[in-house]
């Protein structure tokens, strides 16, 4: 198993709220998923009647990138 403390990027630190290390988490995975998609869908790695799924958890990602990105402008303000 991998070292908790490689997995973990070097933004993350111990003041944080576990709050703060979901929507990171989150971020993350959300950022890595659009990636796999797009890399997929490049491939045509996806059957027709896949499609409006794929396309429905891209736009999920999307929203959740979105949203994370909206949290950090207010930590900020």
């Amino acid at each position: 198993m991998a070292d908790k403390k490689t997995d973990t990027p070097a933004e993350v630190t111990a003041e944080q709220t576990p709050e703060q290390e979901i929507a990171e988490l989150a971020n993350r995975s959300s950022r890595s998923m659009i990636a796999v998609i797009d890399a997929v869908c490049q491939r045509g790695g996806f059957k027709g009647e896949e499609l409006t799924t794929i396309g429905q958890l891209r736009d999920q990602c999307i929203s959740l990138v979105q949203l994370y990105e909206s949290y950090q402008q207010q930590q900020a303000s």
